[in-house]
């Protein structure tokens, strides 16, 4: 069965993997042996592109910031001109809390446009190039249990993820007959930076409300995504599974 899952000879596109789960999900396609392109905000953000140097797999970094539809554009035009790949995880994502009614259109259109509008440009310039290429890649997208809930002060962020969910769906109906299928993982609530502010305030009654609904009885870690994305980034394990969401949560959605 270890073949099913041994990414030798291919190249991961990576963003968000500067911390986090987008971190933990390109060490872990490294380990099973594929070479890493990542996007991150700066290239002074090299603590996983060391990392995946020291696993002796290549690794190329380039900078932009997602928040830029123009730049978002270039960066991917330029990485589709200059390497090859098979597969692509849309990992890049911000939260920006406030109550709905005080929730500005700055911060609606941020949010926006991190979460759903690159993932979309990015998936669709690389989606264009391997369907004239002919290759069979696979895309990842994170989406989020606000994809399936509307939280609370989280509006721009549900609206995002469920339209990150809505977009894994929408690219696989059309490109899977390509050879070319779309998943995404859905995290519950894991211990990243997103929420550190409410990790750290543990008398806080959001803390102890999320806390108490989680089936497994604890937050998740960033860890928690290794084996989801080497089997959602397989070309032979995954050849008949497309257009699904897998929730990482703990049992959360199951409550």
């Amino acid at each position: 069965m270890a073949h099913l899952f041994n990414l030798s000879g291919q190249t991961a596109l990576v963003t968000g993997a500067a911390g986090g789960i987008g971190q933990a999900m390109a060490l872990a396609l490294t380990e099973a042996g594929a070479d890493i392109i990542l996007i991150v905000r700066n290239t002074a953000q090299r603590e996983t592109h060391d990392a995946i140097l020291k696993h002796g797999r290549q690794c190329w970094i380039f900078a932009c910031d997602l928040g830029i539809g123009e730049a978002v554009s270039e960066v991917i035009n330029n990485i589709l001109r200059s390497h090859k790949f098979e597969i692509l995880v849309n990992a890049a994502g911000i939260q920006r809390r406030a109550d709905a009614a005080e929730y500005t259109q700055e911060l609606y259109n941020e949010v926006m446009q991190v979460n759903v509008n690159s993932p979309f440009a990015i998936s669709r310039e690389v989606g264009k190039k391997w369907i004239a290429d002919g290759t069979p890649g696979r895309i990842i997208n994170v989406a989020s249990l606000a994809s399936y809930q509307g939280g609370v002060r989280m509006a721009g962020y549900s609206v995002s993820k469920g339209g990150v969910a809505m977009l894994t769906k929408a690219l696989s109906n059309e490109w899977a007959k390509h050879g070319i299928r779309v998943n995404g993982i859905a995290p519950g609530y894991i211990s990243t930076n997103m929420n550190v502010d409410v990790r750290t305030n543990a008398d806080s009654a959001l803390f102890d409300s999320i806390s108490q609904r989680i089936p497994s009885g604890r937050w998740g870690d960033p860890k928690d995504f290794q084996a989801a994305i080497i089997f959602l980034a397989s070309k032979p394990a995954t050849a008949y599974l497309t257009g699904e969401i897998i929730a990482i949560d703990g049992g959360w959605l199951a409550r």
